[in-house]
């Protein structure tokens, strides 16, 4: 009899189904043959219980890519402060006259304010560029002109001083450097330090596209061989080129009668001498003669620092800091703009992996927290902040803010334990905000959509030739909350499936139903 009774009940848990172990299931995902080839490197901590819950090669070193900028950004927040402002302004050493004569030179000073451009602040899901990238040059030269100024009799110059002339990072590589994500550095950041390269189509087929730049300097060299072809003769076929320094653009291919239109970005050489140069022209529209030319000013990273003055700012009220050698007048400022909070442009870096702005976030770090605004004092001053919440040396080695370095390397583990840190600061709401969320926004708008992990995933993604990575923040189906960081090296997978192994990994944490016990 006892058998009988037996037997329903063994038969019953034959059926239920073996919940496998969140090890045993990330392991699975990587045992792929074409996954299985490349490096990978995985933390899962639980963030209300301190246990990790899985760890694969967390103490490895690997090439981060963009997930640099989650300790950029988290050293930011917690050394500068979310509400620090940059300050751009119009200086002259000497007020005009009663005839609005400038004896000398005028200067437009940056402070590495990264939005001197036409994007739209705060961040709204993707980046929007509405008003003209040179607004806010136009505003100042509003200003100037508001002042009474007609004469310049010597030139206007832009000022980067105030971070060192470091254009680009150690271990960037050459073929970067004209793309928009290798942008040279500067404190006088002028549209993200590109030109937009517009193309249309001619009135008739046979005919060359229009070709214009935005903004417009003067100082290309367009040699234009786009061809117009007939209506749906097909998808268009662009290609656009200029070699690092050159001044010539070759744009060659085709583009279809009833084609929109189409855009791509070049990065530029000299910021602001740029600057220089489309300030200089601003102010001549106003009707102010200016007698002199337009050149930037740059600081040597090896010049000395030391000797700082102060620019009244007659404008708005208030002083700033410039270096200048010690027996040079007081400046006057004529004309000001002052930046959104830099929490604001925080959630542009993370959201969407603004490489230029991530530099200039480092540079900040130096020039405010450290010995100078150059990348070596920025990097001292992260090394500083990641010794003392408790992340090791050994665990990293940084050469740029941004994660385009190939130099740069860092562990799985020291990730997660600056992501836990984070999350018990009271400004960890401020540091979240600034993550892509999953299905949503950033650089994971397009991913998990259909996903159990849509919305409740907030991560930053990393990517570079044979490199992918996703660290951040989730929530498992058990409501536990947990910390995680996914670096993958040296495989050879698209990018897309790369993404789709990551994916899958950051699913089967998300579905976990077991909570974890505290120690």
């Amino acid at each position: 009899m006892a058998l009988l009774l037996a037997a329903p009940w063994a038969q019953a848990a034959k059926k239920k189904p073996r919940v496998k172990p969140l090890a045993e299931r990330i392991e699975a995902v990587l045992a792929e043959p074409d996954i299985a080839r490349g490096h990978w490197g995985i933390e899962v901590v639980s963030l209300d219980t301190g246990r990790t819950l899985y760890a694969r090669n967390a103490g490895q070193l690997f090439v981060p890519a963009s997930n640099v900028k989650l300790l950029v950004t988290a050293a930011a927040l917690e050394l500068i402060g979310p509400d620090f402002r940059h300050r751009t302004t119009v200086e002259t050493a000497s007020a005009p006259d009663r005839y609005g004569r400038i004896a000398g030179d005028v200067l437009l000073v940056g402070r590495g304010d990264p939005n001197l451009s036409g994007r739209t602040l705060p961040y709204n899901l993707r980046t929007e560029r509405a008003l003209p990238p040179v607004r806010v040059l136009e505003d100042l030269a509003d200003q100037v002109a508001a002042r009474g100024v007609k004469v310049i009799e010597g030139g206007v110059i832009a000022d980067d001083t105030y971070f060192a002339f470091e254009r680009y990072g150690e271990g960037w590589a050459q073929d970067d450097l004209s793309r928009p994500w290798g942008a040279p550095v500067s404190a006088l950041t002028l549209n993200d330090n590109v030109i937009f390269v517009n193309v249309l189509p001619a009135d008739r087929a046979g005919e060359r596209a229009f070709v214009s730049l935005d903004p417009f300097a003067g100082d290309f060299e367009l040699d234009n061989r786009v061809i117009t072809t007939a209506s749906g003769s097909g998808p268009r076929n662009i290609n656009v080129q200029r070699a690092p320094g050159a001044s010539q653009i070759v744009l060659w291919g085709s583009i279809a009668l009833d084609d929109p239109g189409y855009s791509e970005a070049l990065a530029l050489d000299d910021p602001a001498e740029f600057a220089a140069r489309i300030f200089r022209r601003l102010l001549e529209r106003r009707g102010i003669a200016i007698y002199g030319k337009a050149r930037a000013q740059h600081l040597d990273p090896a010049a000395p620092t030391t000797f700082r003055i102060e620019a009244t700012d007659t404008a708005g009220g208030g002083t700033f800091s410039q270096p200048a050698p010690a027996a040079a007048p007081l400046p006057l400022v004529l004309a000001r703009h002052e930046s959104e909070p830099l929490v604001e442009d925080l959630r542009v870096i993370n959201k969407v992996s603004q490489n230029l702005h991530a530099e200039l976030t480092l540079r900040l770090l130096g020039r405010e927290k450290g010995t100078s605004g150059t990348v070596e004092a920025g990097l001292e001053a992260l090394r500083a902040f990641l010794t003392r919440i408790g992340i090791a040396p050994g665990e990293y080695d940084i050469y740029d803010g941004s994660g385009l370095s190939r130099k740069n390397l860092v562990t799985p583990r020291a990730l997660v334990r600056l992501l836990r840190y984070v999350s018990g600061q009271n400004w960890f709401p401020l540091y979240e905000s600034t993550l892509p969320v999953a299905g949503v926004d950033g650089s994971l708008a397009n991913r998990f959509e259909l996903s159990l992990a849509r919305a409740g995933v907030r991560a930053k993604t990393g990517s570079l030739g044979h490199v992918n990575a996703l660290s951040g923040y989730a929530q498992t189906a058990a409501g536990e909350r947990v910390a995680f960081a996914i670096l993958a090296n040296n495989h050879i997978l698209s990018r897309s499936r790369a993404e789709q192994v990551i994916d899958r990994i950051v699913e089967v944490i998300v579905e976990e139903r077991t909570r974890s016990k505290r120690k």
